[in-house]
């Protein structure tokens, strides 16, 4: 019985150390796993619920569907600096809520107080806050500002890490160009744009690479500065698959009012390729009002894009009628049209911010960015030289400054159709 007895001990005991050992070697893992997951500073001018600094940064904190469930990630966020602190901040409660700290400075963030570079990459999300308006109507996100204080980080400690800034570069041409040619510099990746170009489209339509394509039409809504970038880059992924790659822009012009009819009369853009653009609105908001799309539009808005290979392309704001984006462009010999819908998710968790995050982190693991960040260029120039002809009245601006060249590898994917998520309590 004695001998039964040590038996029985000396398993439980042998027992106990294996599980103790696996137990540790476990832990092990999971610390190693943390510790090889890239740091990330969020860089930000606020943080409230639905600013794209919550529904993009959030996502490293609470998941992509922003509701602690699910998958999230494989990026750690290390710290988190806001620009400005609105009554409806919701970063100090996350911070308390999540374990991340709040910093006071950008270098702070990116150093986390010593004299080395201690992240693995940063999110620069300047797009909402209280700021103040451009001559064109431009909001002056401090995007340059933010921009120099981590290009300083990265100068002083002699290493570089990749860059996403969200949507524009900057409102206007010359400070997207600095913080351009300041990444190029410092060797620094970077990364921007729009949620557009990685969305949801409807039919799932891309333009054929390589191909001669002679005209885009396409339709927007909402502000001209915020919407109409999203508008840009819409038209500008399309378009930047042709035969020779992107060369620039040779001029731009808006018309607003009754002469962005007449310059249709006129012929300025394709009455088909409007008709066909027109036809991928899911709703027709103008026929239920008993009205013509014409009239159910008070201020329409035109742009038109001359590139310097000859391609056209003309963006219509059409508020009143139109409440989504979307696209129709002809090849040149060919009278076939294409056209399609780009689709955001209108309510949380607003999946197409999945794409871009889902962008940055395959920067993150490459080093290279996802999408060429010379299309963002392109469209802030784009933007800025637009709006600057609005405020003249309309009249045509020829941009040599946009000669901005590049070819683009990325290919876009129809991604899963979006989820809606409850919030968790």
């Amino acid at each position: 019985m004695r001998v039964s007895w040590l038996l029985c001990f000396l398993l439980v005991v042998t027992l106990s150390l294996a599980t103790c050992r696996c137990d540790a070697q476990q832990s092990k893992t999971a610390a190693n796993e943390v510790a090889s997951t890239p740091k990330i500073a969020g860089i930000t001018t606020v943080f409230r619920k639905n600013s794209h600094a919550e529904v993009i940064i959030g996502r490293l904190i609470r998941g992509y569907s922003l509701n602690d469930k699910g998958p999230r990630p494989a990026l750690a966020l290390a710290s988190l600096f806001t620009d400005q602190i609105p009554e409806s901040d919701l970063s100090r409660a996350w911070s308390s809520q999540y374990g991340f700290p709040i910093v006071k400075s950008i270098s702070e963030s990116l150093t986390h107080g010593s004299i080395t570079l201690n992240v693995d990459g940063v999110l620069l999300v300047a797009e909402h806050g209280d700021y103040e308006r451009s001559e064109t109507g431009n909001k002056q996100f401090p995007k340059r500002r933010l921009f120099e204080e981590i290009a300083k980080v990265f100068e002083a400690t002699g290493r570089s890490v990749p860059v996403f800034s969200d949507k524009h570069l900057a409102d206007n041409w010359d400070d997207a160009k600095w913080i351009y040619d300041r990444a190029k510099e410092l060797k620094a990746p970077l990364m921007a744009g729009s949620s557009l170009p990685v969305l949801w489209r409807y039919p799932p339509v891309d333009t054929r690479r390589d191909s001669n394509i002679e005209e885009v039409v396409a339709i927007s809504y909402g502000s001209l500065d915020a919407y109409g970038f999203h508008a840009l880059e819409m038209v500008q992924c399309l378009v930047e698959r042709r035969a020779g790659g992107e060369t620039g822009v040779r001029s731009v012009q808006c018309l607003t009012g009754e002469a962005v009819w007449k310059a249709r009369e006129a012929g300025r853009f394709s009455s088909k390729l409007f008709e066909a653009t027109v036809d991928r609105l899911p709703v027709k908001r103008w026929i239920k009002r008993d009205k013509t799309l014409e009239e159910s539009v008070r201020e329409p808005v035109l742009w038109m894009v001359e590139y310097r290979d000859g391609l056209r392309a003309s963006v219509l704001t059409l508020n009143g009628a139109a409440t989504c984006w979307t696209a129709a462009w002809k090849y040149a010999g060919e009278d076939r049209i294409e056209s399609t819908r780009f689709q955001v998710q209108e309510e949380r968790p607003y999946g197409h911010f999945t794409f871009l995050v889902q962008g940055f982190e395959k920067m993150i693991e490459t080093g290279k960015p996802t999408w060429p960040v010379e299309r963002t260029l392109l469209t802030s120039g784009i933007l800025d030289a637009l709006l600057t002809s609005k405020l003249n009245g309309g009249e045509q601006i020829p941009t040599p400054w946009l000669e901005v060249r590049y070819s683009s590898g990325y290919e876009w994917k129809q991604p899963p159709e979006p989820t809606i998520e409850t919030e968790s309590k």
